[in-house]
């Protein structure tokens, strides 16, 4: 008996789901080839490479896609392993980018594609579901979140700040069935509701148009006390008098500088512009409210945020190139991705660093070496002509002498 109840309630537990990861990448190999299609919309779009860039944790594994040509726009796009359909389920897209060239200006974001998507066509118009990352251009930094609701494109309103300098930084958007998100930029996080943070819908209510501030509404707290008079002397101070410190200058000639004044200066008894004093208003009512209504306009809608995505792309433009992109996953679960994370960029984060510390202390002993030279340089270039003057004062000084000692000679001989 006890054995069939155990079973029974076995049985009566709901069976885990597990996680599914749609695609995944990371460039450690030449597969990624076999994997991603260049797009032919345009004839010179940029071109990708692979490579770990000038500083690194590991070789093999910081390799990454990096845009390689200047003022380029580039696109490029992989298929899923299967559709993903995030009505009912998660939607996590999570990467690294690396802008090494200290960017200028460009894009590092990702855009997710709805199926029936030709890779090869894939340009700035094309449609997408998501576009999600940082986008850099001078003081304009912003991470994107730009949902697509019935062909329109909506970017969210809260200003999150990317992380813009020359290490590989991690970027996490976690879109769930109810409406919340979440995006992690390394392990800044910011989350809330789709509803809150996008204008998709049209508001729920809005002002009654047929509602207006009575005339006769007060909302002026503070009045002027009637009862408060101007005192009578209060203007006899005027706000400027002669300086009685001024002395008229000694040297000063009224024929020459014209009829001397003395200086003006601030009364100290000036008591300036008066004002009666402020008493609460009776009449007072506070603020005026303008009543809402429900928007007629106003519908709910559970599909706002949840889409069926097949591909990933980079569809972007950069002025100056090297931004490097890696360690991408497409998942249904926030474990799996935090997973890959620790597998992937927490893995390589320090060293990276410690090698971008080594690589900027050789550039600095380079550049102060070089600015040695230099000013050596141009210390002795400057020895030099002051030498080479010297010398040719010295060539005319003797040639000066030589030439008035020929006259000297030329004035003998005519005596």
């Amino acid at each position: 008996m006890k054995l069939s109840l155990a079973f029974a309630s076995l049985l009566a537990v709901p069976a885990m789901v597990a996680a599914k990861t749609y695609f995944k990448e990371t460039f450690d190999d030449k597969s990624w080839e076999s994997r991603w299609v260049q797009s032919t919309h345009k004839e010179d779009y940029g071109k990708f490479k692979v490579s770990p860039g000038k500083f690194y944790a590991d070789k093999k594994g910081s390799r990454g896609l990096q845009t390689s040509e200047d003022a380029k726009f580039y696109a490029l796009t992989a298929p899923f392993d299967e559709v993903l359909d995030n009505s009912d389920k998660p939607l996590v897209v999570q990467f690294t980018v690396k802008f090494e060239q200290n960017i200028d200006c460009g894009g590092g974001y990702v855009k997710l594609l709805p199926p029936g998507t030709d890779p090869k066509t894939v340009h700035g118009e094309t449609p997408y579901n998501i576009m999600f990352g940082p986008d850099i251009c001078g003081s304009s930094k912003k991470t994107h979140v730009i949902l697509n609701h019935d062909g329109k494109n909506h970017d969210n309103t809260e200003q999150f700040l990317p992380l813009s300098d020359q290490l590989t930084h991690l970027h996490r958007l976690t879109l769930n069935p109810d409406g919340t998100y979440e995006i992690l930029n390394d392990e800044e996080k910011h989350n809330g509701t789709i509803f809150n943070h996008w204008n998709i819908l049209p508001p729920k209510k809005i002002k009654d148009p047929k509602a207006s501030k009575p005339e006769d509404w007060v909302d002026k707290e503070f009045i002027a006390d009637p009862e408060d008079t101007k005192p009578s002397d209060w203007d006899d101070a005027p706000e400027y008098i002669a300086d009685p410190d001024a002395k008229k200058p000694e040297d000063w000639d009224d024929d020459m500088d014209g009829e001397w004044e003395v200086p003006k200066i601030k009364n100290p008894d000036y008591k300036g512009e008066w004002k009666a004093k402020q008493i609460k208003n009776p009449n007072y009512k506070g603020p005026w409210v303008h009543p809402e209504i429900d928007n007629p306009e106003y519908k709910e809608d559970a599909s706002i945020g949840k889409y069926k995505s097949a591909y990933i792309a980079f569809d972007l433009w950069q002025v100056k190139s090297g931004t490097i992109f890696d360690d991408i996953i497409v998942t249904d679960s926030v474990e799996e991705a935090e997973a890959f994370a620790k597998e992937t960029f927490l893995k390589k984060q320090p060293k990276e660093k410690a090698e971008k510390d080594k690589l900027d202390e050789e550039e600095r002993k380079k550049m102060e070496a070089e600015a040695a030279k230099a000013a050596k340089e141009a210390e002795e270039k400057e020895k030099e002509e002051k030498a080479k003057e010297k010398e040719e004062e010295k060539e005319e000084v003797e040639a000066q002498e030589a030439e008035e000692a020929k006259e000297e000679e030329e004035g003998h001989d005519e005596l």
